[in-house]
């Protein structure tokens, strides 16, 4: 209730839920988050608030997940994600909101970079490495702006459509100003997708 306030106070629409509505847990991006978290397995005793973003917008969804490249298909489209410049506000946002709370918060952007099943631009062969690593350097850098400016159709081109996530993430991070103080980049041309971990100090 403090964060869907703060949010529509900070002019952010957000829409809310107080218990899913067609699956009774948390969808895998974020119960794989608690896994790695709770990685004795002793249990999660920490709430938490899923905020969840429509990465994969117009092609994706309309096309029910099957066949590629989705938009060269016969279908109609459905409305498209939020931009990454929207998510990245959302984000100063959300960190801004939190900040006055009276508890303390830990914020966490949980998916894969690039896929290549989604990748045009590399005709679904391999996930776009030179994209993922152009902001995963801004990123470690500091680039706020290139992230900000990141293109919506960019993204798509790129197959990095659950990086929606992360641009929220890297809003929060440069409202907070707090750096990364530790990262991994993991790429690959075999497997589906590239995997970055960081942590901000």
């Amino acid at each position: 209730m403090y964060l869907a306030t703060g949010m529509l106070e900070e002019e952010f629409d957000i829409a809310y839920a107080y218990r899913p509505l067609h699956f009774p847990h948390l969808p895998h991006a974020f119960m794989n988050t608690v896994l790695y978290l709770d990685y004795d397995r002793v249990g999660f005793p920490y709430p938490l608030i899923p905020f969840q973003v429509n990465c994969y917008g117009r092609y994706v969804i309309s096309h029910r997940g099957i066949g590629f490249p989705y938009s060269e298909a016969n279908k109609p489209l459905d409305p498209p994600s939020p931009s990454p410049k929207r998510c990245f506000d959302l984000g100063r946002a959300a960190a801004r909101v939190m900040a006055k709370s009276p508890w303390r918060i830990a914020l966490i952007a949980s998916s894969s970079w690039s896929h290549a099943f989604l990748a045009e631009k590399t005709k679904h062969l391999w996930p776009d490495v030179d994209s993922d690593r152009a902001l995963y350097d801004a990123m470690l850098r500091g680039d706020t702006e290139m992230w900000r400016n990141t293109k919506l159709a960019d993204i798509e081109f790129s197959g990095q459509h659950e990086l929606l996530n992360w641009f929220c993430l890297v809003g929060a991070m440069t409202e907070l100003k707090k750096k990364v103080t530790w990262s991994q980049f993991t790429e690959t041309y075999v497997y589906n997708s590239d995997k970055v971990a960081a942590i901000f100090e």
